[in-house]
């Protein structure tokens, strides 16, 4: 095969390509919000701890963040094609894994699941925007399909929570899990028949030792995070851990520099605006899939809401995000990505901050309108900061600049809920017994309030009955709660706002990147849009 396949059916296989891609990028994503939501809901059911509960999202997001690049660099040797179908599969094989875990009642099973569904959502990441890439070449006109590869994405953001939702209303949580394995085979099938394969150009291969320290690096590092907020960051595995970390980092940048086929080029890092796009993304989405994280406990824990109700609140930041994002993917070159990627996060710092006064009985609308500020925010933010990791590199960097992107963005996906569910269980566990002992209750009620706590999760408080005391008991763990949730959202403000300066003074307009291509030429020299 040469270095690209000739698109079979014209502009009809263009279509279908890229609907493909939209369809493949929304499956991947899919698992974030509707899991999101139904965290309550698992814990109850698996008797899973806080730091369980972020295991399961973070099952889904570390392969995704350690495997993009390397799915990348395969569908540029092998296919992108293939690795789109193989990504398809995994999401399907992960989902099927992930709904037995209800039956054998085990919450090991449901992280296994989400790992499979990770590693499919890693390949469909890179693979997607290649598809798109090869099917568009044209830089300009393939801006607004990119915008629609977006919205796609924020879809099904969108739609997870109600998904969840009216399954949830009618029948048990494992049910979640079904929707991606029709949707998955079916894609796959089509995209035997209707999706032209491509390759890129040039002599790239497989980076096996820079995959393998990238790998350990990032899960060590979250692991210690995890573990050291469920117990101590002085224990010996803690500490153990963020050494494999730190000398697995170390051991990546020696590999990368010294490869003559990097699997992440660091010379991408000598332009300041790559540079601060990728710690734009990586800080930014710390705080928000954090946010996001304890959000959800929070309304089913505290405000007790069924996941349909949950879901309509968490409408209020994906559809304003999902709708804004289009329109500042157009004014792109009216206004500098500099200003755009700034407002959007002091939008979002307002946001979180502006949450930090919510308790037990907020209303939906003082929460929705919060939230909506918050889309609206990440909706300024998102399409400008993939746009500038490409446009900010020379012509033939431009792929590997895109994965390195959502790589960092991944990255601070998986070590958000680490963080945050670090944070909630230490500072509930120092409170609670102080809220205890304001609402009256005895120095036995109080242990056993804080043993169930401890040994069983916030899920594990509802089960306790302490008979006329209970509703005090409720109330006192709630006030816990928020006192958690408040320290939660603080700090995600705070990583909103040093996100938002590293733009102010990193981000500058790129140099051009090297002149494209004369139109014969460039079907054979796309680079991948991996990312």
């Amino acid at each position: 095969m040469n270095a690209t396949t000739a698109v079979r059916g014209g502009r009809d296989s263009r279509a279908a390509t890229i609907a493909m891609a939209c369809v493949g990028v929304f499956v991947a994503y899919l698992p974030v919000t509707t899991v999101s939501v139904s965290l309550p809901t698992i814990q109850r059911s698996l008797g899973a701890s806080t730091a369980d509960l972020s295991w399961v999202t973070d099952a889904f997001v570390l392969p995704m963040a350690a495997l993009i690049l390397t799915a990348g660099v395969v569908g540029d040797v092998h296919g992108r094609r293939k690795v789109f179908q193989a990504g398809l599969a995994f999401c399907a094989i992960g989902a099927a894994i992930a709904l037995s875990a209800d039956g054998l009642d085990s919450v090991e099973v449901l992280w296994t699941g989400q790992a499979f569904a990770g590693i499919g959502a890693a390949a469909l990441l890179p693979a997607t925007l290649g598809l798109i890439s090869h099917a568009v070449p044209d830089p300009r006109e393939r801006s607004k399909y990119v915008s629609l590869w977006t919205a796609s994405l924020m879809g099904a953001l969108a739609v997870g929570p109600m998904i969840s939702g009216v399954i949830l209303e009618n029948a048990a949580w494992r049910w979640i899990f079904l929707a991606p394995i029709p949707a998955s085979l079916l894609t796959m099938a089509a995209a035997s028949r209707y999706v032209a394969d491509s390759r890129a150009a040039g002599a790239r291969r497989l980076d096996w030792p820079g995959q393998i320290t990238a790998a350990i690096a990032i899960t060590a590092l979250v692991y210690a995070v995890i573990e050291g907020g469920g117990g101590s960051f002085t224990e010996t595995r803690v500490l153990l851990a963020l050494t494999l970390s730190a000398l697995s980092l170390a051991g990546f940048i020696i590999t990368e520099l010294r490869s003559d086929s990097p699997m992440l080029d660091l010379k991408l890092f000598r332009s300041a605006a790559f540079s601060a796009t990728a710690l734009v993304a990586m800080i930014s989405f710390l705080g928000l899939i954090g946010f996001i994280f304890v959000l959800s406990l929070y309304l089913g824990q505290v405000q007790q809401l069924g996941t349909l109700d949950a879901g309509y609140r968490m409408l209020m930041f994906t559809l304003p995000a999902m709708a804004v994002g289009p329109v500042f993917a157009q004014i792109m070159h009216k206004v500098s990505a500099r200003i755009l990627i700034t407002t959007g996060l002091l939008m979002a710092t307002g946001s979180l901050l502006s949450l930090t006064t919510i308790d037990a009985d907020t209303s939906f609308t003082a929460l929705a309108w919060r939230l909506i500020i918050l889309g609206i925010g990440f909706g300024a933010v998102f399409a400008p900061m993939t746009a500038t990791a490409i446009n900010s590199v020379p012509h033939q960097l431009a792929g590997m600049a895109a994965a390195g992107s959502n790589a960092f963005r991944q990255v601070g996906a998986a070590l958000g809920p680490a963080l945050m569910s670090a944070l909630l269980t230490t500072k509930v566990s120092d409170a609670l017994p102080g809220h205890l002992s304001d609402a009256g209750l005895s120095a036995s009620a109080r242990d056993q309030v804080t043993g169930a706590v401890d040994s069983g999760g916030f899920g594990a408080v509802h089960a306790v009955d302490l008979g006329a005391d209970t509703p005090r008991m409720l109330h006192a763990f709630s006030q816990a709660f928020l006192d958690g949730l408040h320290l939660c959202l603080t700090i995600s403000a705070a990583v909103m706002l040093v996100a938002a300066v590293v733009a102010v003074v990193l981000l500058r307009r790129p140099r051009p990147s090297a002149p494209a291509p004369s139109a014969p030429a460039r079907r054979q020299e796309e680079p991948a849009l991996n990312g």
